[in-house]
């Protein structure tokens, strides 16, 4: 009785403190998949052996794992900050970018009824796609990479493997903005100079841009990303309406040969590949859960505008359209349009920097004082990963010089299951055990599983069509001074 009124009540040890704080996310959720306190229940059998100290001490490292940002309570540099219309603007830049530069050459390819549907098809399923990893961020808000999310399903290995993936494609896609670059500066300088040169002049102009440590700080240039794609585009179609090109051969199907025909395909999932980086957007959320939201206003707007530019360029360009699709026009409004696109090239890549340069910062210094403060290791740190990372992707861009190829490549190797192939599987291990539980779960069951092979066979079939192409290419040479 002694004991009893001098410590109190006994205290209820069955659940890790992990477990607790989650699960009134769970509740949110008819499906109630495992969260992480199941993940690490089997550590709970020796906490009635600890001191209060270790208690409090685990409890800490618990909330550390939760957050990838820890408690930002007085650090110097906050990373929480986003407000969901802000998240929106920069997956809006991220995604809008080079893909709708594409499209009016995959209609060209395999003809306006095709592609239209392909196009609505591949964005719908991808504003599902993206749902779902929103659903599993909510579940494990720990998760702040693909790295994390394989991590929590597949252990270490998922982990390492994640990882590695998520940065050689964002490191892929880096070397994609490089070479529009290259593209855009010889279209408004007529190839005064080596193409070389342009693309060592364009990784530093990029690395530079991607000094910045927080999301925020490059929200506010997504506006000026997004204005300046929209009035490229847009001179360009009112300039091919104006002086259409002639013998433009439109109809509604074509029957090109299989490679270029599945080539068109994947540059229509390159054109919706953001989802790499929703993880990381998340993380820096105000408010995680108004994700949705930007999600929303991202696919509304893009699905819109892929239409309209792919739809219109074709239309007055023809068969004979060119990729990027700016080049199209004549020359004195090429210069104009590219000079007009140069914000979207470089802060859309600085935006696949930045979310590839986060993931090796936060691996190194997730739960010390350098994640949040402006200490000379963290700021030589970040300045050193980004510049690695800028000059590989420069090295890519100098050894595929084609636009179309290297678009493909990236998306059957890469965005076919970043953007639905790991969606679904997501969607599977947080719904194990119900797949069958009622019609509505049979019918998702069967969605997930669909995008899985979906993006199995993409990847595949993919890799053919992009090698191929590649192959067979006569657009420039690798490390010349020749671009088109």
């Amino acid at each position: 009785m002694r004991e009893t009124m001098r410590n109190g009540p006994p205290v209820r040890r069955s659940m890790h403190p992990a477990a607790e704080d989650l699960q009134s996310v769970f509740d949110d959720f008819s499906e109630k998949p495992e969260s992480e306190g199941d993940l690490t229940s089997n550590r709970t059998t020796s906490r009635d052996t600890e001191t209060r100290p270790q208690i409090a001490e685990k409890r800490r490292s618990s909330a550390h794992d939760d957050d990838p940002f820890g408690d930002e309570g007085e650090n110097e540099v906050k990373y929480r900050t986003l407000r969901w219309w802000q998240a929106g603007l920069i997956m809006i830049a991220e995604t809008i970018s080079l893909g709708v530069l594409s499209l009016p050459s995959v209609l060209a390819t395999i003809g306006f009824v095709p592609g239209i549907i392909l196009i609505i098809a591949m964005g719908s399923l991808a504003t599902y796609t993206g749902y779902v990893l929103g659903q599993y961020k909510a579940a494990y808000p720990r998760v702040h990479n693909l790295a994390d999310a394989l991590e929590v399903m597949w252990g270490p290995f998922g982990r390492e493997f994640g990882g590695a993936a998520q940065t050689i494609f964002l490191v892929f896609v880096m070397g994609s903005h490089i070479l529009t670059f290259t593209i855009a500066m010889n279209a408004i300088t007529e190839n005064a100079t080596c193409s070389i040169v342009w693309g060592v002049v364009g990784f530093v102009v990029l690395w530079i841009f991607t000094l910045p440590r927080t999301l925020k700080k490059v929200s506010y240039l997504s506006i000026a990303s997004f204005i300046s794609i929209c009035g490229a585009v847009f001179l360009a179609m009112i300039a091919l309406g104006v002086d259409p090109k002639p013998n433009l051969r439109l109809a509604a199907t074509y029957s090109p040969s299989f490679a270029p025909a599945f080539l068109a395909v994947t540059n229509i999932i390159f054109a919706y590949a953001g989802h790499v980086a929703f993880f990381s957007f998340i993380s820096e959320f105000r408010d995680p859960s108004e994700f949705p939201k930007a999600l929303f206003m991202l696919q509304a707007i893009d699905i819109t505008m892929y239409l309209v530019v792919a739809i219109v360029v074709y239309r007055y360009a023809g068969v004979d359209v060119a990729s990027p699709a700016l080049g199209s026009a004549s020359k004195v409004v090429v210069k104009v349009a590219y000079g007009i696109a140069l914000p979207t090239i470089l802060l859309a890549g600085v935006i696949y920097g930045h979310v590839a340069a986060k993931y090796i910062y936060v691996r190194i210094f997730r739960g010390t004082r350098h994640m949040g403060s402006r200490t000379w290791l963290a700021i030589g740190s970040w300045a050193g990963i980004t510049l690695t990372l800028w000059v590989i992707a420069w090295i890519i861009a100098e050894s595929i010089p084609n636009f179309n190829s290297l678009l493909g490549l990236i998306s059957a190797l890469f965005a076919s299951w970043f953007t639905y192939g790991m969606s679904g599987i997501f969607w599977l291990y947080l719904n194990r055990g119900n797949y069958t539980a009622n019609w509505k779960k049979i019918s998702l069951t069967a969605l997930n599983f669909a995008t899985f092979c979906i993006a199995a066979a993409i990847c595949g079939i993919g890799l053919y069509a992009s090698g191929k192409s590649i192959h067979d290419s006569q657009t420039g040479a690798s490390w010349s001074c020749s671009r088109s």
